[in-house]
């Protein structure tokens, strides 16, 4: 039986780095971690569902399908959840492959 490391699974599997198949389950899991990231800080504040919500004026099912990536929120909603949360918010943004020239006068 031939074994594969995780990453030539995914490869083999899903595509290589870079194709667009590999691209949307790379985005996907990220998704997947910013829900759980969001439940895991929520249960820490002791809050429920309903009371996060009301913090951000969304309705309980609204915050639920963030949490299990059921639906493709706004990013205004994300960011109001973090702050409701209380939680120190990073992003990094990369272009790849792509060049910028700043002109100066």
């Amino acid at each position: 039986m031939k074994t594969y490391s995780f990453d030539k699974a995914k490869d083999k599997y899903i595509g290589k780095k870079g194709t667009p198949e590999r691209d949307t389950y790379e985005n996907e899991l990220r998704l997947d971690l910013i829900g759980e990231v969001i439940k895991q800080a929520r249960k820490e504040r002791k809050l429920t569902q309903t009371q996060l919500g009301e913090l951000i004026g969304v309705k309980k099912a609204q915050i639920s399908k963030i949490e299990n990536n059921l639906t493709d929120a706004r990013f205004e909603t994300i960011l109001k959840v973090f702050r409701a949360l209380n939680a120190k918010i990073n992003f990094n943004v990369e272009l790849l492959n792509q060049k910028v020239d700043l002109a100066t006068e």
